[in-house]
């Protein structure tokens, strides 16, 4: 089966073209700029030159005309036809309470995410517009949607509620639901396999860190806890976005800068995080080359690392143990000296980092971090959000195939 993985951002469009059969990607690449000027497309197929090129882009049915015109292109195209794309998968950001799995896209499923679009009105807008377009486009192929925050579903109640009157829950929707889902799933199960023991006995640990980051607890296979809130903002501070932060500061902020609910809220998410701090940059590279420049982009990486290490030691006792540190995404695979701030002092919790394999090791590479005699392991794992949504939907179209 060969499945089209798609994550339609408000003017962006993300795509690979996965063969399950063969487990690995046969293209990629990425419409940007949609409905502005200078739109282009990115194709890349695997073991070819990747092309450019810059194209009218109104909308996102004409960017997947694109897509799937690169993909059938009779020179440097993977398919002879377009029958040969037996379902599509779309990452959807937020499922509410709704959804603690994937599911076959029918028009309930696309009724319900619209419901859901007060929670998330940032992606679940544009994760509709991508899937509305392939329905038009291509009507006949199975669809299915993998939703970002599904894997955090089996959190505990007291782990997930805000004390807030609990009308706010059962009126509002406010709870927790956490983000990074396909992520940490992937990244767990990898450990799970290093480990060599099977998933239902792991205390893990799984550090999604980029841009935007977030840190879940996952015992036993499932997610306990997780950093990330109501919203993408709480939890450790991010490239812009503020982290977790005293909610009174929110109203003293508005009153003393003479911000509303809009200016407040591009604030804390736009110019706030290790660029907020720094004043440099929100790109974590920019930071290490400042770092003993400039004492503010030192700070940064102090603070981001320093509250990563609160939500390990924190999840080490929520779930009674540890098992495995992993580090994953842009940030985590990749800069080593984030990690190196991350784990010095975690000898308490039996963590035994080699500081110069961390220093020499390959980015983005899976790499055990940890000393032989360590009993926690430390594991840097590339994350692979579209090959779980791939295999995904594969899955599921099959048992729908089954079925009838």
């Amino acid at each position: 089966m060969k499945v089209l993985v798609i994550n339609s951002g408000s003017s962006s469009l993300k795509y690979q073209f996965i063969d399950i059969e063969k487990n690995e990607a046969v293209a990629k690449g990425i419409c940007e700029r949609i409905g502005m000027q200078g739109s282009k497309i990115t194709y890349a197929p695997i073991g070819k030159d990747k092309i450019v090129k810059e194209a009218p882009i109104p909308n996102h049915t004409a960017g997947i005309r694109l897509v799937l015109d690169a993909l059938e292109d009779k020179e440097f195209g993977v398919i002879k036809s377009l029958k040969e794309i037996d379902a599509v998968g779309h990452r959807v950001v937020h499922g509410g309470e709704k959804f603690a799995s994937s599911v076959l896209i029918t028009d309930e499923v696309i009724d319900v995410i619209e419901s859901l679009t007060d929670l998330a009105p940032l992606h679940n807008p544009a994760n509709l517009t991508g899937i509305r377009a392939f329905k038009e486009l291509m009507p006949d192929v199975p669809m299915v949607g993998v939703f970002d925050t599904a894997f955090h579903q089996t959190m505990p109640k007291e782990a997930y509620l805000y004390a807030l009157p609990y009308s706010a829950y059962t009126d509002l929707m406010i709870r927790r639901y956490g983000f990074h889902g396909t992520s940490h799933y992937y990244v767990s199960r990898r450990a799970a396999e290093l480990l060599g023991k099977p998933i239902e006995q792991t205390k893990i640990v799984t550090c999604h860190l980029g841009n935007g980051s977030s840190i879940a607890a996952v015992d036993g296979g499932k997610s306990i806890d997780t950093s990330m809130g109501f919203t993408p903002l709480e939890g450790v501070p991010m490239g812009t976005r503020c982290g977790d932060i005293d909610p009174a500061i929110v109203t003293y902020l508005m009153e003393k800068l003479n911000l509303d609910v809009a200016g407040v809220t591009e604030y804390m998410n736009k110019k706030s995080g290790v660029f907020g701090i720094s004043g440099i940059s929100s790109d974590f590279r920019d930071l290490a080359d400042a770092e003993h420049t400039d004492e503010r982009a030192a700070l940064a990486l102090k603070v981001f690392a320093y509250k990563v290490k609160k939500y390990i030691g924190a999840y080490a006792c929520a779930m009674g143990g540890l098992d495995a540190i992993v580090f994953t995404a842009g940030v985590g695979e990749n800069d080593r000296r984030v990690r190196e701030l991350v784990l010095e002092g975690l000898e308490f919790l039996n963590v035994e980092a080699d500081f110069e394999l961390n220093m020499t090791c390959p980015r983005g590479a899976t790499v055990d971090l940890a000393k032989p005699s360590s009993k926690v392991r430390v594991f840097v794992i590339p994350t692979d959000e579209e090959m779980v949504i791939a295999k995904d939907t594969a899955r599921i179209v099959k048992e729908m195939q089954n079925a009838k």
